[in-house]
C-alpha cells in the first residue's frame, strides 16, 4: 500500500462491540462507509469474516485503526487491534498496514451532525463512518506521496482462528 498502489483499501475501525468499515474506490480517491460487523463478547476476532467482506468488495489491502490514548500511548486495545492485524495478515496475502485513529470517532460524530443528523441510535452508521474517517486520511496522505501507519508483520498461528 504505497502511492503507487492502486485498488481498493479497505478500512477497519476495532471496537468492542461493533468494527466499523469503510472501502475506498479503485482510484484512491473516496472513502465509503461499508457496514459493521457486530462482535460477540467472549468470542474469537472475527477474522473470517473480515476477509470475507474484504473479498467481496475486491479489496487489495486492509487499514486498522490503531487505537492509541490521546497521549499517544498504547492501551490493551491497541495490543488486541496489533494482534488481530497480525493474525489477518498471517492467514491472507493482502497487505495490512496500522493507522492511528485517535480522534476518527469525534470526526464521524461532527460530520454526522453538520450534516444535519441526529447521533442517536445511529451507533452502527458512526462506527462505520470512523473507519470512513480513518480512510479518507490515508487516502489523502496517499495522493501526496505519503504512506501512513506501520506496516503489519504477519504472525505465527499455533492454532485456528
Amino acid at each position: 500500500m504505497t502511492a503507487t498502489t492502486a485498488g481498493r483499501l479497505f478500512a477497519v475501525d476495532w471496537g468492542d462491540k461493533r468494527i466499523g468499515l469503510a472501502i475506498s474506490d479503485e482510484l484512491g480517491m473516496l472513502a465509503s462507509p461499508a457496514g459493521v460487523i457486530a462482535r460477540r463478547a467472549g468470542k474469537r476476532p472475527p477474522i473470517a469474516e473480515l476477509m470475507r467482506q474484504a473479498e467481496e468488495r475486491g479489496a487489495t489491502g486492509y487499514v486498522f485503526g490503531l487505537p492509541l490514548d490521546p497521549s499517544g500511548s498504547e492501551t490493551d486495545r491497541t495490543r488486541e487491534v496489533r494482534e488481530v492485524a497480525a493474525k489477518l495478515a498471517a492467514r491472507q496475502p493482502l497487505p495490512v498496514r496500522l493507522v492511528d485513529e485517535r480522534f476518527t470517532t469525534s470526526s464521524a460524530l461532527r460530520s454526522i451532525r453538520e450534516q444535519g443528523g441526529s447521533t442517536r441510535g445511529r451507533k452502527a452508521d458512526v462506527d462505520a463512518m470512523a473507519a470512513c474517517v480513518l480512510l479518507e486520511s490515508v487516502l489523502r496522505a496517499t495522493s501526496q506521496g505519503v504512506e501512513l501507519g506501520e506496516p503489519v508483520v504477519a504472525a505465527v498461528e499455533s492454532g485456528r482462528n
